[in-house]
């Protein structure tokens, strides 16, 4: 399931990143045209700019529930343990009269 929506994120993170670099800064879309449209014939100016603009909406939405839902899941499956936890380490003790030489001030209970 994570591999499934990982994959999905990037493909989308990819296309939108394509799609707001063929957008005109001025909102005309399909900068790469030159001002004719871009799509000849088939569509005008205006027409793909409201296409582009309407998909970059519907590409930011998937990009945003793929990245709360990839959040959501690497909070599920993280534990609760920290790493710190996990090492098994114990410092030597060392008494205090071996470590200043002198016997100390205020007794120490054991």
């Amino acid at each position: 399931m994570e591999a499934v929506l990982l994959v999905t994120h990037l493909i989308v993170t990819l296309a939108l990143i394509g799609l707001i670099l063929l957008q005109r800064s001025e909102g005309g879309g399909l900068g790469i045209g030159g001002g004719s449209g871009g799509m000849g014939a088939l569509a005008g100016a205006h027409t793909t700019a409201n296409i582009m603009t309407r998909t970059t909406a519907i590409l930011a939405t998937i990009f945003f529930v793929t990245s709360l839902s990839l959040a959501y899941l690497a909070k599920v499956h993280t534990s609760a343990d920290s790493v710190i936890d996990k090492v098994a380490v114990e410092a030597p003790v060392i008494p205090i009269d071996d470590v200043l030489g002198v016997e100390p001030v205020v007794p120490i209970v054991e």
